[in-house]
This record gives C-alpha cells, structure tokens and sequence, in this order.
C-alpha cells in the first residue's frame, strides 16, 4: 500500500467501494481544514481488495501553504512537513462526492452559536430585526418561498396561528438567522460571528445551525423546514398522541415512568423519552392514552411535576414515521455541502460532514429521540467558553445553565 495511506493525518473516504474501479476522471482533494487550502489531483483509483492503487495524471495543482512531495512517480508517492493539521480526502466521481464523514470527530469547541426550537415562538419576534435592513430582507425573501407574509404572522399572530407546527417552524428558522445579521450590525459582531468554530440546535434547530454552516442556502432550508412542519402535522393528524416534559426526575426514573405507563396501554399508546433536554427536564412522547398514563403515576414516581407540551403530537418518536418519507424525497432534492464548521447532530450528539448522511440523520431526526444533554455535556467537556443562542425565547440559556450555572452564554434575539 502506498505511503498516502499509511499517513496518520490521512482518512480515506469507506464509503468508496472495494474492487472497483472509479471511473470518469475522478478528483482526489486533499484538504487541510485548518487553512481551507487544497491539493487537486486529477487522476484515476482504483481499490482492489485492501489495497488502494493511486495513478497521478500529468497535472498537478497545488494550493497549500503545506509541502506534499512527490518522488520516483506514482510509487515513491510520499507527504512532507504535514503537522497536527487534519486532513481529508473526498473522491469526486461524477457528480457524486464521498467526504470522509468523521472530518470533525476530534472537533475543539472554543465558540458556539445554538439554536432553538418548536415551542421558542412568540408574537413580536422579528421586530428587532426590522430595523436591520440584512435581517429584514430575510423575511421578504420567505414571504417570496412560503407564498404568506410570514412577517406579519411573526409580529402580530394570532398566538394560536403562530403556534401551529407549519407556521412556527419556518418562523423560529427565519428569526434565528436575522438574529445572526442583527448581531453582525453590532459592533464587534462580525468578530464574534467569525469566532464560531461549533454549531448546534434543538430539534428544528438542527436546520438554523446547518444553514449558518453553509450547508444549505437560506433558501433551501426554508424549504425543507416548510416541508417538515407540514409533514410532522400530518402524521400529528392521523393518530391521537401528545408530548408531556417531567420536572425533577434523573433519565433512569423517567424510563421506569415510562416502563410503568406501557404495561397498562396498548402498542398503539406506547411513550417513550423524546426529548433528553438536561438533567431534570425530559419530554416524553406518544399515544395519548400512555401520556396520561405518566401523568397520572408522575408523583409516585416523586416528579416535581409534569408539563402537557402545546405541540401538534409525538414528535420524535415511530408516530412521526409518515413523515419520513416525505423528507427523503425532498432531502434528496436538495443540494447539501459539507458543513463549513461541525455541526451537531441531534440524533446521535455527534457532527458529520458527508453530505449524503446529513440527509439521512435529518430524515430520521423527525423519529429519534433529541440528545441534547449529551450535545451540551460533550460541548462544555471540550473546553467550549463562550456560547450565543440566537432566536426567538432563553429555552437554550436556561438549559445550558442547569448543566453550568458559570456557563458564558449570551441571547441574541430579533
């Protein structure tokens, strides 16, 4: 095997197929993350067993402050003066690109930007981002995408109407990235937007945090948010489930709670946890009947209390399979880049880079449980120093404390 793929710096993208050869002129892109600079390889590979075979094309590009050396031709192919900086390699067959996914497993949190979720809605968010000529034309641009004066809704409501998943999902989208033009008017703000090496959100949240990352244009994930809220209340409407939060319980009693409920309700009124938000505050979903199941055996249990949740159904649970497939279809239509800086991921507390397992977290996101208490936990164990929620409520501020009361975090609303 040549020396490429004995470098410790170097992963080769798995998801490249064995005894097969790449046909179409594929592009080797060695990337160094930490300078964004490249090496370009026109060339061909192919993979024979365990053996990956790399042929050099006769043009060589070279953009890197680093050195790669190449001697003797193709066997003698060698990397010099590489330090700690990562780096990866993606294999552009065609139109299709396999990014090694684990890009920013060993990710160093220092800033972060979070992003809230379905139930941040209030009537009057968005008025401060009116006086934010950026900000404001985000919502002229949704007004355009969603055929509605999305604005209006956002300032005067109903509450009832602003309440709804279809309404409120693309409306907490919308006013968290005005958020993000009203801090950059401030001064210093562009500083603190270019300081972000982490992002993040809850739930919805997910989509905020990949379109600030340049995963997606704002545009395409208005759509996909769109689509979302519909598909959610859709599969909300065709069974009787609902969402209740347990104050004052670790995860393990929450569990048991559950387990208690679901010996006396059918398959179909099952509950599980939904949400595992911080220690002491986890939401549980399913049929309607399991839910007040655990609100009735809540206290036995010694909860503090229990909280029905204003949302359409159980959310982040099977009830929500419907769904599913309504987000692959458009997922798959949608143009997504590997994000510019580790996006979490609510399904698995984990970022990823390849663009083709965004897409399937995201269609599974709508089913999974949200871990969040491992987002946040892992986060502040790296090191994270200073964090901004940016949109709509303090839902994030007030959980992020409960795990850190010295926690440095800021609101950014709009």
């Amino acid at each position: 095997m040549h020396a490429l793929f004995h470098h410790p710096l170097i992963r080769f993208a798995p998801a490249v197929s064995c005894r097969r050869s790449l046909s179409s002129a594929p592009i080797c892109i060695f990337t160094n993350t930490m300078s964004s600079s490249s090496l370009v390889l026109p060339s061909s590979i192919s993979l024979n067993g365990q053996q990956p075979q790399l042929a050099l094309g006769n043009s060589v590009s070279l953009r890197s402050s680093k050195t790669l050396g190449f001697k003797n031709g193709i066997r003698g192919f060698s990397l010099k003066n590489l330090d700690t900086s990562k780096v990866f390699m993606s294999a552009a067959v065609g139109s299709q690109t396999v990014v090694n996914d684990a890009l920013y497993h060993d990710y160093k949190p220092s800033c972060a930007f979070l992003f809230p979720g379905q139930g941040a809605q209030a009537v009057g968010m968005g008025a401060e981002a009116q006086k934010v000529p950026a900000a404001a034309e985000l919502y002229k641009k949704a007004n355009e995408i969603l055929g509605f004066d999305l604005l209006d809704i956002c300032l005067n409501g109903p509450k009832e109407k602003l309440d709804s998943t279809v309404l409120s999902q693309p409306a907490i989208y919308v006013t968290s990235l005005a958020a993000i033009e009203v801090l950059r008017a401030r001064d210093g703000g562009q500083q603190i937007i270019d300081s972000v090496d982490v992002t993040c959100g809850l739930s919805l949240g997910e989509y905020t945090a990949l379109a600030f990352a340049r995963a997606f244009s704002f545009e395409d994930g208005l759509k996909l948010v769109k689509l979302r809220g519909e598909a959610m209340q859709d599969a909300a409407d065709a069974a009787q489930s609902a969402m209740v939060s347990i104050i004052g319980l670790d995860s393990e009693k929450v569990q048991k709670l559950c387990d208690a409920a679901n010996e006396e309700v059918d398959e179909a009124n099952k509950v599980q946890i939904a949400n595992f938000l911080c220690p002491g505050n986890y939401a549980v979903s399913g049929g309607v009947k399991g839910v007040e199941a655990v609100e009735a055996k809540a206290k036995s249990f010694k909860a503090r209390m229990t909280v029905r949740l204003a949302v359409a159904g159980a959310f982040h649970t099977s009830f929500m399979e419907p769904a599913v497939s309504r987000l692959e279809a458009a997922l798959a239509a949608t143009e997504i880049k590997t994000p510019r800086i580790p996006v979490i991921s609510n399904v698995d507390a984990e970022p990823h880079a390849d663009p083709e397992t965004i897409k399937k977290i995201l269609a599974r996101q709508v089913t999974s449980p949200v871990q969040w208490e491992a987002t946040v936990k892992t986060l502040l164990t790296k090191g994270l120093k200073k964090s901004y929620e940016l949109g709509p409520g303090k839902v994030i501020a007030g959980i992020v404390k409960r795990m850190d009361k010295g926690a440095d975090l800021e609101n950014i609303s709009a």
